[in-house]
């Protein structure tokens, strides 16, 4: 915690944002700054309650409503559908209120402006008239590009005018396949806004360009041009663990899985720093719980079996019944399906009797995606333990719980059954290998690998291992070593098979994988290469990587030094 610019009240260390604003109050002014730094951050709960004790200040402060406005609209992770009725009705009401009484209060050019365009994104008072509200995001893209133009030296103008223009199809600004930009998409017009900024000293200070521009290029087939963006976003805000968080975001995509895990440490830290104040009941716990699962997934690409394991089990333990119970907002829906990572990671480390062992939840109905990942789990380690019996029951089982999982539920930009129907399919093949059908088993292993690639666009990606990893495996263990050495090389994106966001640059398992198919098909010179990367990247892995999937077998029998010259 920290005391900025003389406040007597103990507060958070959101760094040296300032916005002056027309206000004859420096309190309210404080809170103003604090509000914008907590909507830049995209923790709207609590830039409300900034902007609401500046109202407290300033009666007349009509920045401190548009404020309110802004950040209990949507958002780019909180599109109008995500909105539960109740939320929707009561948030739609209080924005139009809000901007009413706004545009008769306090304001210079720049804040009228600002109230006027904010208005056309609530166009109307009936929150079942979908149509409006999403002409609403057009025109306010519209005005907010049009202000940019007027104030082209505005920096925050510019950040909230591109933040206007990626909102119009969040999370889908580009086409993956083919590197241009998504239809309807304005994303290169609000990066060209961004890089105004960033042209600027203020804007490469600026948390909201810095978060905006990571967004705007992280789908894009160069999510490395936003790396520089990303390092000045680094503890530039400490005490705002959505923006630590932010960088990994493309340190995940360019294979820094070290960095990706440190960035959202700190973040975490800064989590439990706001936890203490504001307590664990509140959207924000979505945020909370994408740092941990950035922690575990980063960590196992990386090897990092201990680091997984207690990220996934702080994220269980913060996912109470009580949290998941609340119905408005629906944080089952949001939050349920975080809770079973831990069954991921033990996969990822063939850790079966754990696996065999993991209880399930006392309410399934509740907990009704852990009780389907908990069944997937179990089956996978029946399979590579021989058990085959018990594996075809848990397939069962499986089966029953994916039935009952809402179509309501998921794991950020991903349904959860979308995420379990590749479980499934890897389950079928991980069954159907060990009963020695092999040709069947790959059939259901590459569709696996085609549900996989076809989830929406998220980071971390919504399903946790590379289902890759596992086909790559066991056509090695059955010889087909061309056909394993390709699926490698996609996966690190070594060749243009693969979308920009389905590779995975310098993960351990493929590197080793890839490494043992060079040695054996005589390419001396590329496993030299390979090697070294292969080197660097089992340094910090606290587990001997011996294949790219725990379920081929036959490298368990081998002594570690010749399966691989590069595990340790």
């Amino acid at each position: 915690m920290a005391v900025p610019r003389g406040d007597t009240e103990p507060y958070y260390d959101l760094g040296d944002y300032h916005r002056p604003v027309e206000t004859p109050s420096p309190q309210a002014q404080l809170w103003v700054d604090r509000g914008l730094v907590w909507a830049y951050a995209f923790n709207h709960e609590e830039a409300i309650t900034c902007f609401e004790r500046a109202l407290a200040l300033d009666a007349d402060l009509a920045i401190a409503r548009w404020g309110i406005a802004y950040a209990i609209g949507p958002n780019y992770n909180k599109a109008w559908d995500a909105f539960d009725p109740v939320d929707l009705a009561a948030s739609l009401a209080r924005a139009r209120m809000e901007l009413e009484l706004a545009a008769t209060s306090r304001a210079s050019a720049v804040e009228l402006a600002l109230i006027a365009a904010l208005a056309t994104r609530f166009p109307t008072d009936d929150p079942d008239d979908t149509e409006a509200l999403a002409a609403g995001h057009a025109a306010y893209a519209d005005a907010m590009a049009e202000l940019a133009a007027a104030y082209p030296d505005d920096v925050d103008v510019l950040a909230l005018a591109a933040d206007a223009l990626v909102n119009l199809t969040a999370w889908a600004l580009w086409d993956t396949t083919t590197g241009e930009p998504a239809p309807g998409s304005r994303v290169l017009e609000a990066i060209s806004l961004l890089n105004r900024a960033l042209s600027t000293e203020a804007g490469r200070v600026h948390p909201f360009v810095l978060h905006l521009h990571i967004h705007a290029l992280e789908m894009s087939a160069h999510p490395e041009d936003a790396l520089p963006a990303a390092d000045l976003l680094r503890g530039l805000v400490p005490d705002a663990g959505h923006l630590q968080h932010m960088p990994s975001h493309i340190d995940v995509l360019c294979g820094n899985y070290r960095d990706s895990v440190l960035a959202n440490q700190t973040a975490v830290a800064a989590d439990r720093r706001f936890v203490e104040h504001a307590g664990p009941l509140n959207f924000y716990s979505l945020y909370r719980a994408h740092d941990l699962h950035f922690i575990v997934y980063s960590a196992m690409f990386a090897g990092q079996s201990q680091i997984a394991l207690q990220a996934a089990d702080e994220l269980s333990g913060q996912l109470t019944p009580d949290l998941l119970s609340i119905e408005s907002p629906p944080m089952a829906d949001w939050l349920e399906a975080f809770v079973p990572l831990r069954v991921h990671v033990l996969i990822r480390f063939g850790r079966w009797d754990e696996l065999i062992a993991e209880p399930l939840p006392q309410d399934v109905a509740l907990f009704c995606s852990t009780t389907a990942t908990i069944h997937y789990g179990r089956g996978v380690a029946y399979a590579a333990t021989g058990q085959l019996a018990q594996a075809a029951a848990e397939r069962e089982a499986f089966a029953a719980a994916y039935d009952s999982v809402p179509d309501s539920r998921y794991l950020f930009n991903n349904t959860s059954r979308d995420i379990l129907a590749v479980a499934g399919a890897m389950l079928d093949g991980e069954i159907s290998y060990r009963n020695g059908d092999f040709d069947v088993a790959f059939e259901h292993l590459r569709s696996a690998i085609a549900l996989d690639d076809a989830l929406p666009y998220d980071e971390p990606w919504g399903w946790m291992q590379p289902t890759r990893h596992a086909y790559g495996a066991l056509l090695l263990e059955q010889g087909r070593v061309e056909e394993a050495a390709a699926v490698y090389a996609a996966d690190l994106g070594l060749d243009p098979t693969l979308n920009r966001p389905c590779q995975h640059p310098g993960n351990v398992w493929s590197l080793h994988g890839y490494h043992e198919c060079l040695q054996r098909l005589g390419r001396a010179g590329e496993a030299v290469i390979i090697g070294r990367q292969l080197e660097l990247a089992t340094a910090r892995a606290d587990v001997p990587i011996l294949a790219s999937c725990a379920c081929r077998l036959d490298v368990f029998d081998t002594p570690a030094d010749s399966a691989t010259d590069c595990c340790h």
